[in-house]
């Protein structure tokens, strides 16, 4: 194999461990860095935001397998570093991450340049807790044309290693802004024009509203568990809930999520074709 010179082979190296560190959110914070694990994650990085990337590892027959990757990582002048299975394994927090593994910086947009580029369609996420959802949320307003995402200073670290694999690199396609409180977001996007619909079971009919989201919206998503809180819903223009045809008790917040957003991106197409 032409890749076996210099391969990191120690999986209990300072270096590895320093890599491997990134899985806490406490070493996130203190070096503002974050962890990219498998092909996927790699490849969406390379394409998208190779200016964030400081550190690519890969086993050498990962890296013979993956063309795409290999041709990404010479087009975005990145460099390469061998690493064993066993060092590999030991730096992810995933069981399986393929063979490949990159560090990236964390560069979240500010909220003032998200609501300075006019934006139609915006996703505010007010502690929303679980790591997969978040991730579905973040790749759902990707698929619709969202402008962008804010997560509040209550919901998960959209670095978390669990979050970055959900959003299968929509991470890297749009903005996403962290720490704000939501009186603030919703006051910004209330200047730029935006409604502010949340969505809530306490929420009135989701089919008699359609229309309203043909103009531009913040959708507001809560807690999994307990929703929005009283104060966040006076922050809101409008509360709606999905109504059940069927006997499902509740709809997971990501499905939900998925569906406004979806109904929002229509409506506001259909609105655009009309003019």
């Amino acid at each position: 194999a032409p890749y076996t010179e210099n391969v990191l082979e120690n999986p209990r190296s300072p270096r590895v461990r320093a890599v491997a560190k990134l899985t806490k959110r406490a070493a996130r914070q203190e070096t503002g860095l974050y962890l990219l694990e498998g092909p996927q994650a790699a490849r969406e990085a390379l394409v998208w935001r190779p200016d964030t990337l400081v550190e690519l590892y890969a086993t050498p027959s990962a890296w013979e397998k993956h063309q795409d990757i290999r041709d990404a990582a010479s087009d975005a002048d990145v460099d390469v570093e061998f690493a064993s299975e066993a060092v590999i394994e030991a730096m992810a927090d995933t069981v399986t991450p393929q063979g490949i593994i990159a560090v990236a910086r964390q560069v979240p947009t500010s909220v003032r340049d998200i609501f300075a580029d006019d934006p139609k369609l915006i996703v505010i996420c007010e502690e929303v807790r679980d790591p997969g959802n978040l991730g579905t949320i973040i790749r759902a307003a990707d698929a619709v044309g969202a402008d962008a995402v804010i997560l509040t200073g209550r919901t998960v670290d959209p670095f978390n290693p669990k979050v970055v694999r959900a959003t299968t690199g929509s991470l890297f396609h749009l903005p996403v802004a962290v720490g704000i409180e939501l009186a603030d977001a919703a006051g910004r996007a209330r200047s730029a024009g935006l409604r502010i619909v949340a969505a809530d079971v306490g929420g009135e009919d989701f089919v008699d509203h359609r229309a309203t989201l043909s103009e531009p919206t913040a959708w507001v998503f809560g807690n999994e568990a307990r929703g929005l809180d009283d104060e966040a819903l006076a922050l809101v223009d409008l509360s709606l809930r999905l109504p059940i045809y069927g006997r499902a008790e509740s709809l997971n917040l990501a499905t939900a999520a998925s569906v406004c957003l979806y109904e929002s991106a229509f409506a506001q197409r259909a609105g655009n074709d009309s003019e």
